[in-house]
């Protein structure tokens, strides 16, 4: 039971809620106040984190879980490659374990060949040191979690106005039951294909109309269908999360997924009147995130690191 309860934590610390992931940025953020009490045990980590612009000098880790960590040695994906761009860069998002980023890279410069995109719009990734994030995000801790907008890049470099502003494509039917098939494409299949068979990727969140529609065209070459997992949001962009590094120790990452597709009864479940018409949930305020005490110690030194 209590094993039951922490997976079910780690998964729902995966969502990237849509409304989040289509915020739009700005051409000229300002940067955050300092804190009067920045050494107040009461303060949250997401404040301290939030406020660090440059990666600690250590070596690379990932420590402790992708939704209680933070990271080392962080590895900057640059803002513009030949098969793919980095949006909304006024998050400073775009920091990984070298791992994740090595992983992107090598995505990126398949999609040409294997679904005709020109490139990649990468989303966020992590903060310069990791850590809970102030808006968006209850994982991406530990650089090994991403975004992939469900949008091919253009041909052209996009302008900074535009990486701030424009929308990722929601390739969801109005319904919610299925993709858009004016909007969804062989070419979608195919990149989250050919993440899903890197060797390194742990888990691929997707909305469970995507998982719909890959179990139905997939064909016979199946076997990547089961580190594909539905889950709330995720209707613009799918969640990568990369497995722990093997010289992380300090990582600590889920139980491996099962071998079964995920497209039978367990799918179903997913297009029931209650999932898809939940019944209002009364507001609740601003989430505190977890406290330094609440995250592995070596964050701390992360945290002061030069």
């Amino acid at each position: 039971m209590i094993r039951s309860i922490a997976v079910a934590a780690i998964l729902l610390s995966c969502t990237a809620l849509g409304a989040h992931a289509q915020d739009k940025g700005s051409l000229n953020p300002e940067p955050l106040p300092p804190l009067a009490h920045p050494n107040d045990p009461a303060t949250p980590a997401k404040e301290l984190f939030g406020r660090k612009v440059t990666p600690a000098s250590l070596a690379a880790r990932s420590i402790g879980t992708y939704n209680r960590g933070c990271l080392a040695g962080a590895m900057a994906l640059p803002i513009n490659g030949k098969t793919w761009q980095v949006m909304r860069l006024s998050r400073d998002r775009n920091w990984g374990h070298p791992e994740l980023i090595a992983f992107l890279e090598r995505l990126a410069g398949k999609v040409p060949k294997v679904a005709g995109w020109p490139g990649l719009l990468v989303g966020d990734i992590a903060q310069p040191r990791g850590g809970p994030m102030l808006t968006g995000h209850a994982s991406h801790q530990i650089g090994l979690d991403a975004d992939i907008w469900l949008t091919p890049m253009p041909k052209r470099e996009l302008t900074r106005l535009e990486r701030e502003e424009m929308s990722a494509t929601m390739v969801v039917a109005a319904d919610r039951k299925d993709v858009d098939l004016h909007v969804w494409t062989h070419g979608h299949m195919e990149v989250i294909k050919t993440a899903a068979e890197d060797p390194m990727v742990e888990r691929i969140f997707v909305n469970a109309a995507i998982k719909k529609a890959l179990c139905r065209e997939a064909g016979t070459d199946r076997a990547w269908l089961h580190k594909v997992r539905p889950w709330w949001g995720h209707d613009y962009h799918f969640h990568v999360r990369m497995r722990c590094p093997a010289d992380n120790p300090g990582c600590h990452g889920q139980p491996p997924t099962s071998e079964s597709e995920g497209c039978g009864s367990e799918l179903n479940w997913w297009f029931s009147d209650g999932v898809l018409h939940p019944k209002p949930s009364p507001p609740s305020g601003p989430r505190r995130g977890p406290l330094m005490k609440e995250l592995p110690p070596e964050c701390r030194q992360v945290l002061t690191a030069p």
